[in-house]
């Protein structure tokens, strides 16, 4: 039986209506910022820094100024471990993150701590994040030169090596957190351990090619 016009009319406006709203849905999807929470210490908290010259808020600036819509959560403790970023991770990482820049392990060092507690830490962190679909960027660090070599070799392999193990499950590595800046007194506060806002324009600086690659890893999972 040939279907009435108004019939025939009314079932392509829906079918038209449904294509809409399902293209509107995906160009929202698209266009939404990524959701980035960086997970650090000091060095992420911005200490002895006005808020606006911290890493998380110089970083997310930098990426606007190049049209990349991001949204940077500042999830750094002054004085954190990895073990107690570990510990905070359920809370400091909710859920709609789509990335996370995981900077910790300098206060592991400065304490001496056992790299395999570290790595322990690290390595759990990474793996649950991974398990919940969430992107990563793992920031090295490495040791003082005055822990001795033996220390050195195993700390600095902790990230790395951390890296290389979650590297099919979406998670991508920078060498040194602080590369460029460490021992510069012209990029760090009297204390010797933090940098100064020129030091954090280094770092941002630095690490942005990473950063970008990890949003792009982020838009091209999301719907089309």
């Amino acid at each position: 039986m040939i279907q009435p016009f108004a019939t025939v009319v009314a079932v392509v406006i829906v079918c038209a209506t449904i294509s809409l709203a399902a293209a509107v849905g995906s160009a929202r999807a698209l266009d939404r910022p990524v959701k980035i929470v960086a997970l650090g210490d000091s060095l992420t908290a911005g200490f002895g820094l006005p808020a606006k010259d911290a890493f998380p808020e110089k970083l997310a600036r930098t990426l606007a100024a190049k049209g990349i819509a991001v949204d940077i959560a500042n999830a750094g403790v002054s004085g954190d471990t990895a073990s107690g970023g570990l510990a905070r991770l359920a809370w400091s990482v909710p859920d709609g993150t789509d990335a996370v820049i995981v900077e910790l392990g300098a206060n592991d060092m400065l304490r001496g701590t056992d790299p395999k507690l570290t790595r322990a830490a690290i390595d759990q962190i990474v793996h649950q994040l991974a398990d919940r679909g969430i992107a990563v960027l793992l920031c090295g660090m490495q040791a003082a030169p005055n822990l001795g070599a033996d220390y050195a070799r195993a700390f600095n392999a902790v990230f790395a090596d951390v890296a290389k193990t979650y590297a099919a499950r979406n998670v991508s590595f920078y060498p040194f957190f602080l590369d460029g800046v460490v021992a510069d007194p012209k990029l760090n506060q009297p204390d010797g351990l933090h940098p100064t806002a020129a030091g954090v324009d280094i770092i941002v600086a630095r690490i942005l090619p990473k950063v970008e690659d990890l949003v792009a890893r982020v838009n091209a999972r999301k719907p089309s």
